[in-house]
């Protein structure tokens, strides 16, 4: 191992402040906003998050997912419902999500409870993949589980190849689908000088309504 020390990767955050004038009333419309201004930086897959959840077991696990789509109700994204983080949304559906924007000095976290999306959304979504993706989603049925090796995920890719022809239409595992998670908490992160950066959590009521608070950095 080298001998970097961490501790010395330091990058300063320059540029305005966020302040609250600066904020929309519901916090998806405001990551709407950011959202669309990380895509026009050119940042990277901005809507890859770290997902976290709870293990059957109590113990928190986190994995990067892609973001699929949002609107005011909440983020969706599509996994294997037998994979571990399948298997442990749905016996706990409770979950958060963290942007991590750095490039443009901003993060966004994302905390609520997860909900199933419905069999038509879940066609709908496979319906438009590229060919490729939906027969990588028949051949890792077995997803999070232990394979032999390379050449087992390949084969069982061939196969599923062999199944379909070049211009069939492959329909949608069952085990495959959608989970949208719906806010109950959002904060936004925008880096500050001397580390004094600024933060704002959005809190619901419940019924509609979002309480908006500066948070210490």
């Amino acid at each position: 191992m080298d001998r970097t020390d961490p501790a010395e990767l330091r990058e300063p955050y320059l540029g305005a402040p966020l302040r609250r004038a600066d904020l929309a009333d519901h916090p998806m419309s405001q990551f709407h906003l950011w959202f669309e201004e990380a895509r026009e930086s050119g940042l990277a897959e901005p809507n890859a998050m770290v997902l976290s959840s709870v293990e059957p077991g109590g113990a928190p696990r986190a994995r990067t997912v892609l973001m699929k789509g949002y609107d005011r109700t909440g983020l969706r994204f599509f996994t294997n419902y037998a994979s571990r983080k399948g298997l442990a949304l749905t016996a706990d559906p409770r979950a958060s999500v963290v942007f991590p924007w750095h490039p443009v000095r901003r993060q966004v976290l994302i905390a609520g409870r997860v909900e199933r999306l419905s069999d038509a959304e879940n066609d709908r979504y496979f319906a438009s993949r590229p060919r490729g993706s939906q027969l990588g989603a028949w051949a890792s049925e077995r997803q999070s589980q232990p394979v032999a090796d390379r050449e087992e995920l390949d084969r069982l890719y061939r196969e599923f190849e062999t199944v379909w022809p070049e211009d069939a239409e492959i329909p949608r595992p069952a085990y495959w689908g959608g989970f949208r998670l719906v806010p109950e908490e959002v904060e936004f992160w925008q880096g500050g000088a001397d580390r004094m950066h600024d933060r704002f959590r959005y809190l619901s009521d419940g019924e509609g309504a979002w309480e908006i608070t500066r948070l210490a950095p």
